[in-house]
């Protein structure tokens, strides 16, 4: 039996990477359109030797992958989270080396660091605890945990051109400035940045959600303009906040859906993002407290 289908695809992709054209991939490529580029890489660039030896992954191989990661985010597991890590980073090597294809990459970066995070969450649950070590934040499970990952974390270049601008326009819609960093933990500040699943911009908005904060989707796609896609989420915070009255319950919303943390809140009686944290999707309890050190790191503290 030949080896896996990770190896193999990461190899293809870093073989292929300095021999292929650079592809013109549609903005709404789908998984689909990211297997046909690899099989097509593999079949035209990978050696004899190599095919002998790696098998490409059949269509139903890469959409049960796919579709298994996708579960695990959206499950309330941190355990499962955590045993993406493997093959989401060779994931990550392939899309990096594949040409045109660096913002999904961004996109799956932001999601490997989240699924690190989480196999240390499950790692610290396994283990006794230590005295003063907890939360700055006592409504929001694993802010330390965040704290300590995103101390040492560089500034991404972009910042220095984006965050005024991104400040500004959520200061003009009634949002704390300093919230303008979820651009970070949404795209890494990459205007392009865009998921598998159609989420795209700076501050990952879906198609439905743009819409109906009156940002165009084709031609042009408002999404990747910074001031139209901040003014266009701040929107949306400063709505979500009319609801809940809690940032991290907000940032929970934003991330899971409102519909799904209002239930949450009305089933359990509670108030607050601890409340609900267990039974919120894997990337959702990762979401918040990435979110709230992040801001707290960059502009001193959360609002």
């Amino acid at each position: 039996m030949r080896p896996s289908w990770i190896p193999c695809l990461t190899f293809c992709a870093l073989s292929a990477a300095a021999q292929a054209p650079t592809p013109s991939p549609s903005p709404t490529l789908s998984t689909d359109d990211l297997y046909a580029v690899g099989q097509q890489l593999f079949d035209q660039y990978a050696p004899p030797e190599v095919k002998d030896q790696y098998e490409f992954p059949s269509k139903e191989e890469w959409d049960k992958f796919a579709a298994r990661l996708q579960h695990a985010l959206d499950n309330n597991s941190l355990d499962e989270l955590a045993t993406f890590e493997p093959q989401a980073q060779a994931a990550l090597v392939a899309l990096r080396a594949l040409p045109g294809y660096g913002d999904y990459a961004d996109w799956l970066e932001l999601r490997i660091d989240e699924i690190e995070a989480a196999k240390q969450a499950v790692a610290r649950a396994h283990a006794p605890a230590l005295p003063g070590t907890g939360a700055a934040l006592p409504q929001v499970p694993l802010f330390d945990l965040w704290m300590s990952r995103e101390r040492n974390r560089p500034v991404p270049a972009e910042a220095a051109a984006l965050m005024p601008l991104l400040r500004a326009a959520f200061g003009a819609e009634g949002v704390p400035a300093q919230l303008a960093w979820i651009a970070e933990v949404e795209s890494n500040l990459n205007p392009s940045a865009r998921s598998p699943a159609g989420a795209k911009g700076l501050f990952q908005l879906m198609p439905d959600t743009a819409h109906a904060l009156g940002l165009s989707t084709f031609l042009p796609d408002d999404r990747a303009d910074p001031e139209k896609s901040a003014r266009a989420a701040a929107r949306y915070l400063h709505t979500l906040f009319a609801r809940f009255g809690s940032w991290p319950l907000v940032l929970a919303a934003y991330n899971a859906g409102e519909g799904r943390v209002g239930r949450l809140l009305a089933s359990r009686g509670a108030s607050d993002f601890a409340g609900v944290s267990s039974a919120l999707p894997a990337e959702t309890r990762m979401y918040v407290p990435k979110v709230c050190a992040l801001v707290t790191l960059r502009a001193g503290k959360m609002p």
